[in-house]
């Protein structure tokens, strides 16, 4: 029977996609226009495209093809999932983000949720095309990054945190010795030479014990570091995030899940009593010295992604922190179904020393 050559080539790349790579999904992870897949179960499956959700009409030969997947996926990165350990957090080699659940904890069947992040880093100008910030702020934000003030960008799900932390990293001075910490190594800090990637490790691979984010943390203060970047702070590891804030390693940097810059603070509260009994007015005196500014995202109706606040933390006033907004997003209207604002400047920058250290604002 005569096969014709595009036919051919059309099945080799079904096969070698179903034996070597992610078989149904794999078209959809080198789709650069794809920035979510979402498998529902063996019948049900979704993905994000130029911010807008589209549900296929394809689904697995079967549950054991879906398993093989999963299993592959998770073995990849040295993570194990099963019955008894039906969640896992893993990646894919090009740095993509995957998040699976197992029956019995998903009565849906298998499900699993892939986050894509562009494979050439959005930089700064990047960001300013799309909108995201205005050239003012991209220019503040880079004279604090050089400075070493020491930063934490907040904002929700999809707000595009590591992205905007990646391009933050584009500012760190070339000669500076960064070390970063991941869960799942997601990062691609830009043009870093002097550069130390660490990632946890489950307890649950044969004869291994766990190795927690704070390990990490305790582990790079030996490092030598200039400055640590922790991925994402989600628990107890929050305490040591302000040890490294508040103990020379000026211009680290972090991000969190928060409602707002107040709300980020809020929460990095409670996540410091997850893990020390230590009283509150403590806390919050570590978290008012560590943290010099607190950019937040947002993901806006329109499903674009803008920079909605840059606050200066200012340090303890009457046992709250006092906060100081430098930008704040306002917003016009819509025109053309796209949100229409700017990031306009609403404060000065109250604490400057590290700017005149740096020889970055004169006297």
């Amino acid at each position: 029977m005569f096969i014709p050559p595009e036919e051919k080539r059309r099945l080799s790349k079904e096969l070698f996609d179903a034996l070597r790579r992610l078989d149904i999904l794999q078209i959809f992870v080198d789709d650069p226009d794809i920035s979510e897949i979402m498998i529902n179960g063996m019948d049900s499956t979704y993905v994000e495209k130029k911010g807008k959700l589209y549900e296929l009409p394809i689904k697995f030969d079967s549950l054991d093809r879906f398993n093989d997947v999963i299993q592959q996926i998770a073995a990849g990165c040295n993570r194990t999932v099963n019955a008894s350990e039906p969640m896992v957090d893993a990646r894919l080699p090009d740095g993509s983000r995957v998040n699976i659940v197992l029956p019995p904890v998903s009565l849906s069947g298998p499900v699993m949720t892939i986050r894509r992040f562009p494979k050439d880093p959005i930089t700064f100008d990047g960001l300013v095309e799309m909108g995201s910030i205005t050239e003012e702020s991209r220019e503040f934000l880079e004279k604090l990054v050089k400075a070493g003030y020491n930063i934490f960008i907040s904002g929700g799900t999809g707000s595009v945190k590591t992205t905007f932390l990646n391009a933050l990293s584009g500012f760190i001075p070339k000669d500076e010795r960064v070390v970063t910490i991941e869960d799942d190594a997601e990062l691609k800090l830009q043009g870093l030479k002097n550069l130390i990637r660490l990632e946890t490790r489950n307890s649950n691979t044969a004869d291994c014990r766990e190795i927690s984010v704070r390990d990490l943390i305790k582990c790079s203060l030996r490092m030598r570091p200039d400055r640590i970047i922790l991925g994402e702070v989600r628990g107890p590891e929050a305490i040591d995030l302000m040890q490294c804030f508040n103990t020379g390693h000026s211009g680290s940097m972090s991000t969190g899940h928060a409602n707002s810059a107040k709300d980020m603070l809020y929460r990095l509260e409670s996540m410091i009593l997850m893990g020390m009994d230590i009283p509150l007015p403590a806390i919050r005196q570590q978290i008012s010295s560590g943290i010099d500014i607190i950019v937040h995202l947002s993901r806006m109706r329109d499903k674009s992604r803008k920079v909605v606040e840059i606050t200066e933390v200012l340090g303890m006033e009457k046992g709250s922190i006092k906060l100081n907004t430098l930008f704040e997003f306002r917003e016009r209207g819509e025109k053309d179904g796209r949100i229409d604002g700017e990031l306009v400047q609403k404060g000065e920058l109250f604490s400057k020393e590290k700017l005149y250290r740096a020889g970055l604002l004169q006297l």
